[in-house]
């Protein structure tokens, strides 16, 4: 066993640490943090009070309890990170940039939008002094401006911060890189919500060509893909459309997700719309009672959905 040889406190805190990120990948949150707390400890007795690893500590006990919505515990220990950082390193380092942008992303989880908004700028301005014009990190922060402003309903807001940071990712990523795929999805989104249909479909249309070739052909984002073109086909009207990506996405989510995942019953509400809307009745009560019941098996019963798929029953019941 690795541990046994780790001779010093050094190796195993390190060893620990090393040993929960492979849990946090996996998305055993519970037992990362368990070791990322375990290195922490050590840490505190061989280290001096200020040494960057505890800030690299403090920071991926901090994501993990962002990972399992636990947002206060998230923010306390990202500002703990941030505040060993401060001391640690000169004032401009990427790693103070990195600390601003998770704040920024636990505050965007709690929809402080205002404070999400300047941790996340504090970010984008450390990093235009440290890095390259055209780094990814920068087009990573744009995108996270972009969604606090579709977020907080300004549109031409988030757009402009969206299409910034996929100029960067043309010029700093392969061409079919995924990020691109979900600057694309995150315009579409953006036109979606402006009602500008037909440049929204055509933004999820690039994002779904370069997911074709940059996935597994029944990864989840691509189900994504056609449930936003499902979408805006239903918006516009065009209902087989709409019915043919709704059902392609379902396809993918029956092989890629487990059966009872509240994703499934996203889409069979959404087949059971399509239905409603071109008067077929029966149909459209089928899928509405699938969705319904998955998701009474996988929500909380005071979750949003339950009343809705209610709503959606008794208004296809009366039509019937």
């Amino acid at each position: 066993m690795l541990l046994e040889k780790a001779s010093t406190d050094k190796e195993r805190s390190d060893y620990n640490h090393q040993l929960g990120k492979v849990y946090d990948n996996m998305g055993e949150y519970s037992k990362a943090l368990s070791l990322y707390e375990r290195s922490l400890k050590i840490r505190k007795i061989a280290l001096p009070p200020n040494h960057p690893d505890f800030a690299s500590s403090y920071n991926n006990i901090g994501t993990v309890y962002l990972n399992m919505g636990e947002y206060s515990k998230a923010l306390s220990s990202h500002e703990r990170s941030l505040e060993i950082k401060k001391i640690a390193l000169p004032p401009n380092h990427p790693d103070l940039a990195a600390s601003y942008n998770n704040i920024g992303t636990v505050y965007r989880n709690m929809g402080e939008y205002s404070e999400a908004l300047s941790s996340y700028e504090r970010s984008l301005e450390i990093q235009k002094i440290a890095l390259p014009p055209n780094h990814p990190d920068l087009a990573s922060s744009y995108n996270n401006i972009g969604m606090v402003y579709n977020n907080m309903g300004e549109y031409s807001k988030a757009l402009s911060s969206y299409e910034r940071s996929l100029e960067i990712q043309k010029i700093a990523l392969p061409p079919n890189h995924p990020d691109l795929a979900s600057s694309y999805n995150n315009i579409g989104s953006v036109y979606y919500k402006m009602g500008e249909y037909s440049k929204a479909l055509s933004s999820y249309e690039r994002s779904l060509e370069i997911r074709k070739t940059a996935l597994p052909h029944n990864h989840p984002d691509l189900a994504s893909s056609y449930n936003n073109i499902g979408t805006v086909y239903l918006n516009m009207g065009e209902y087989s459309k709409a019915l043919s990506s709704y059902e392609r996405s379902l396809e993918i989510k029956k092989i890629a997700l487990p059966p009872n995942h509240p994703d499934l019953a996203s889409s069979y509400n959404n087949i059971g719309l399509v239905y409603y809307k071109m008067g077929e009745y029966s149909k459209a009560l089928s899928n509405y009672e699938i969705a319904q019941e998955i998701w009474k098996k996988s929500l909380p019963p005071t979750h949003p959905h339950i009343p809705l798929v209610k709503r959606n029953i008794e208004s296809v019941k009366k039509k019937m």
